[in-house]
């Protein structure tokens, strides 16, 4: 019955989930955290801060170590086959039909009217690691590691891999 749950957890955040990797967290983290109960709301955003300090596509990743902490070998590669498979078929399958009528307004309209949904649907996932953050680290750590990132990105134009791995050492020295 676990592979069964972890394979919905990630088929179905793959399914309706729309603009990749990135889109679809909080999907997965509604499945994951919400739904299973596989994890709390911070293992699932520090084991989305290492994803994303790590190459390759962030659903695949995620998939993998959820799947692999809740069930093993065997459920990280259902995990994964879960997360791959099903948008390998749509993609092929969609990308013949909009290649075809790429030039039609109406395929250019509804690609403007979901990219609104998905800025909602991120800012919503960012709102909920805030409230986290403040929550188990307090307000000056947050505002300390949060302005230190913003700069760090910002400003200096560091890669996210190394400002991540700062804000783990920041963590571990003044939060361990």
């Amino acid at each position: 019955m676990i592979y069964w749950d972890l394979f919905l957890a990630f088929f179905i955040p793959n399914i309706i989930g729309y603009g990749g990797g990135p889109a679809i967290i909080p999907l997965i983290e509604a499945e994951v955290v919400g739904r299973y109960g596989w994890m709390t709301a911070q293992t699932f955003a520090e084991t989305l801060a290492l994803g994303n300090a790590l190459p390759s596509p962030i659903a695949t990743k995620m998939a993998g170590y959820i799947g692999y902490d809740v069930a093993g070998i065997g459920g990280a590669c259902v995990a994964v086959a879960a997360t791959v498979i099903p948008t390998l078929l749509l993609m092929l399958g969609a990308l013949g039909l909009l290649y075809r009528h790429r030039e039609s307004p109406r395929v250019k309209r509804m690609s403007q009217w979901v990219r609104p949904v998905i800025a909602m649907m991120m800012a919503w996932l960012t709102l909920g690691f805030l409230l986290e953050s403040l929550d188990s680290s307090g307000a000056i750590h947050t505002l300390i590691i949060g302005t230190a990132a913003a700069i760090a990105l910002i400003r200096f134009k560091t890669h996210p891999a190394f400002v991540v791995i700062g804000a783990l050492v920041y963590g571990g020295v003044f939060l361990g």
